[in-house]
C-alpha cells in the first residue's frame, strides 16, 4: 500500500490545525514540516508527540545546542534520515559548526564499534561503575 499524502494545513482538521498552529508559533516558522504533516493523519498520536517533544526540548538542565546534538546522535544510530536532516540543521541553527558535527559523529561512530564490542564479548560492568 503507498503511503497516504501528507495532510497540508487547509485541508485539516480544526484538531490538526491547533497544533499545527502552536508548531509554526512555537518554532516561528510559515509552515511545519512534513514529519507533523504526515503524523497528522493520526490526531492524538500528533498532539501528543508535539506536546513531549516541546516539553523535554525547552530550555533546561541541557542547552537546545546540546539537545539537538544528542538528537542528532541517536537519529544517526537508529538510522532515521528525517531525523538526521531535521535536527542537524536545527543543530547549526543553534550554533554547531562543521567541526562540532564531524565530533559528533565521530563519537557516534565510536560509541556504536565499543557498544557492540561490550555485548559481544558480554564485558561485565566494573564494580567501580556500580
Amino acid at each position: 500500500m503507498p503511503p497516504r499524502p501528507p495532510i497540508e494545513y487547509r485541508d485539516a482538521s480544526p484538531r490538526v490545525r491547533a497544533v499545527f498552529d502552536d508548531i509554526k508559533r512555537t518554532r516561528q516558522v510559515a509552515d511545519v514540516n512534513n514529519f507533523w504533516k504526515y503524523l497528522a493523519h493520526d490526531p492524538a498520536a500528533l498532539e501528543r508527540t508535539w506536546t513531549g517533544l516541546k516539553e523535554i526540548m525547552a530550555p533546561g538542565a541541557l542547552d537546545a545546542l546540546t539537545k539537538e546534538m544528542i538528537y542528532v546522535a541517536v537519529s544517526v544510530t537508529n538510522g532515521c534520515g528525517y531525523c538526521i536532516a531535521s535536527h542537524s540543521a536545527a543543530a547549526r541553527k543553534a550554533g554547531m559548526s562543521e567541526a562540532m558535527f564531524g565530533e559528533l559523529m565521530a563519537v557516534v561512530g565510536m560509541a556504536n564499534e565499543t557498544n557492540r564490542l561490550a555485548n559481544g564479548y558480554r564485558v561485565p560492568i566494573d564494580p567501580a561503575f556500580e
